[in-house]
């Protein structure tokens, strides 16, 4: 049986995670591509619609998936970044789902990858 993690648990989260002072979005996915909980940063205006957001997640929830293949040959992904011209988006499968972050473009991909593993710790 799997354990759900709680709301509060979510909020709490994402709390720390808005810590980081370049973080946009911070949202959790679960398999499917339904966003369980997330929010954009307060002056954040996003770039997509609801609608995009949706397949994004819906993609996301893919790919995590399509990564699970090769996790008998390479082991288990920690965290998969794409640096893009307005953004860089990062993705971190969880037991139960999967941590989605968006961050200002300039920042330091393995610091902040670092700093949400140290914040999950053994929930990977």
């Amino acid at each position: 049986m799997t354990k759900k993690i709680s709301e509060t648990k979510y909020e709490q989260k994402l709390d720390e995670i808005f810590e980081e002072k370049d973080i946009r979005f911070a949202g959790f996915v679960d398999k499917e591509g339904n966003l369980i909980k997330g929010k954009f940063r307060e002056d954040i205006i996003p770039f997509e619609t609801n609608e995009e957001q949706q397949k994004i997640f819906r993609e996301l929830a893919y790919r995590v998936a399509t990564r699970k293949h090769f996790d008998y040959s390479m082991g288990a992904v920690k965290y998969s970044a794409s640096r893009r011209e307005k953004l860089v988006m990062m993705s971190f499968p969880l037991k139960n789902s999967i941590l989605l972050i968006t961050t200002e473009p300039n920042v330091n991909i393995d610091r902040i990858a670092y700093r949400i593993i140290q914040i999950f710790g053994n929930e990977w």
